[in-house]
């Protein structure tokens, strides 16, 4: 890596990428936002990255966290329950992306909910929601969880779990396949690490 002189208009480098000195050459920089680069903290990133260490926000350390540390509450209720469980074995391996199943509401940041929704369940599934700490997200897995499904103009079925619990990622699929859920949790992911602040 070169060194930059103080006088040329390449005044600090980021990322492998050498950043303009004055802020109209700064902004033809695909990717350079003033709001969120801040000279001082570059060159203090620069640093210190050069000796192992790694300066970051706390907004951004928080949401990683939260994104690797999804701990999902097992709220199967139909056939979905299936695909649920087998993507949790070791053949999809949903701990490599540091999602885990928990059996208690108190340790979970996540719900599942797969399968069809009854009446009879609605205030059971509004229960364990509540028990659930904040941040606290809901996937519903498949078409009777989503709207009905199959059992839409039942007289006993909830027409989608979003009635009872608000919904962050729906999972289409009768049912869906592991995989299937398997995208849905990585979208959700990448949803929390876009709309990632302390307060949600």
């Amino acid at each position: 890596m070169g060194i930059v002189a103080p006088s040329s208009p390449l005044a600090s480098v980021s990322a492998g990428a050498v950043v303009p000195a004055n802020s109209a050459a700064r902004s033809m920089v695909e990717g350079y936002d003033p709001k969120i680069h801040d000279k001082f903290f570059e060159s203090v990133n620069m640093e210190l990255g050069e000796r192992g260490f790694l300066t970051a926000s706390l907004d951004d350390v928080i949401t990683w966290a939260r994104t690797g540390s999804l701990m999902w509450m097992t709220f199967g209720l139909a056939c979905c329950a299936v695909e649920m469980i087998q993507m949790s074995m070791p053949r999809f391996d949903v701990e490599r992306f540091g999602m885990a199943p928990r059996g208690s509401p108190r340790h979970s940041d996540l719900m599942i909910v797969a399968g069809t929704l009854t009446n009879k369940m609605a205030p059971a599934i509004r229960k364990v929601y509540d028990q659930m700490p904040d941040p606290r997200y809901v996937v519903s897995m498949g078409s009777c969880a989503n709207g009905g499904g199959y059992y839409h103009y039942s007289y006993s079925v909830v027409r989608g779990c979003d009635r009872v619990v608000p919904v962050d990622v729906y999972v289409p699929g009768c049912p869906p396949t592991a995989e299937a859920l398997l995208y849905g949790l990585l979208q959700l992911q990448k949803k929390i690490r876009r709309t990632g602040t302390i307060d949600r």
